[in-house]
């Protein structure tokens, strides 16, 4: 995406940042910066390059003190972005990836949300895996935390449509929403009430 003029709806440190990515990152990273800076224009009406974003490659994406909080998930050529005024996490897979299911919930997820899952048929337990999986990555992003140290302290209840943080008894607002074959998962106060464009 590019200005009206021709240059790149990215700033200039932004456009540093982008040149010292490997090739095939360098595309993703131009893309995603500069729809999240063409979707915050809009939203904040302020021109794309005066939103105050910072946004290095590998971290989570910021905005400057009073002006609310982003979050954006990549999967393929997929890009889910999210502004609130709240802090805000998302996160977004292929709703018919394979996984193995079995060994992803025995391995990363908490006992008592394994025990749950035991016993549901095969394609029952591959989606109800990849659900949880997507509510975790996203509360990850709102905790501001990492996938490494927080995936399993957080325990999706799907009989309760609950996500609680089994360190620090955090059970944010959640949305996960089926949208054209992406499963799509949002997570912070008012989660459930936003707008999809």
């Amino acid at each position: 995406m590019r200005e009206g003029d021709g240059r790149p709806l990215l700033s200039g440190q932004e456009q540093g940042w982008c040149a010292g990515l490997p090739e095939p990152l360098q595309q993703r990273y131009r893309r995603s910066r500069s729809q999240l800076r063409q979707c915050l224009a809009m939203l904040l009406e302020r021109p794309p390059l005066a939103v105050p974003l910072h946004s290095p490659p590998g971290e989570p994406p910021t905005l400057a003190a009073g002006w609310g909080h982003v979050s954006l998930s990549h999967s393929g050529a997929q890009l889910l972005l999210a502004w609130s005024p709240w802090p805000i996490g998302v996160d977004l897979e292929w709703e018919a990836r394979p996984l193995l299911a079995d060994g992803v919930a025995r391995r990363f997820f908490p006992a008592a949300e394994w025990q749950q899952l035991q016993g549901l048929p095969a394609e029952a337990l591959r989606r109800a895996v990849l659900e949880s999986w997507v509510l975790k990555e996203a509360a990850i992003k709102w905790q501001r935390g990492s996938i490494a140290q927080d995936l399993r302290h957080w325990r999706w209840d799907a009989n309760r449509a609950e996500l609680r943080h089994l360190q620090h008894g955090w059970t944010p607002g959640c949305c996960l929403r089926l949208h054209d074959g992406w499963c799509c998962a949002v997570v912070g106060h008012a989660a459930d009430q936003g707008l999809w464009v």
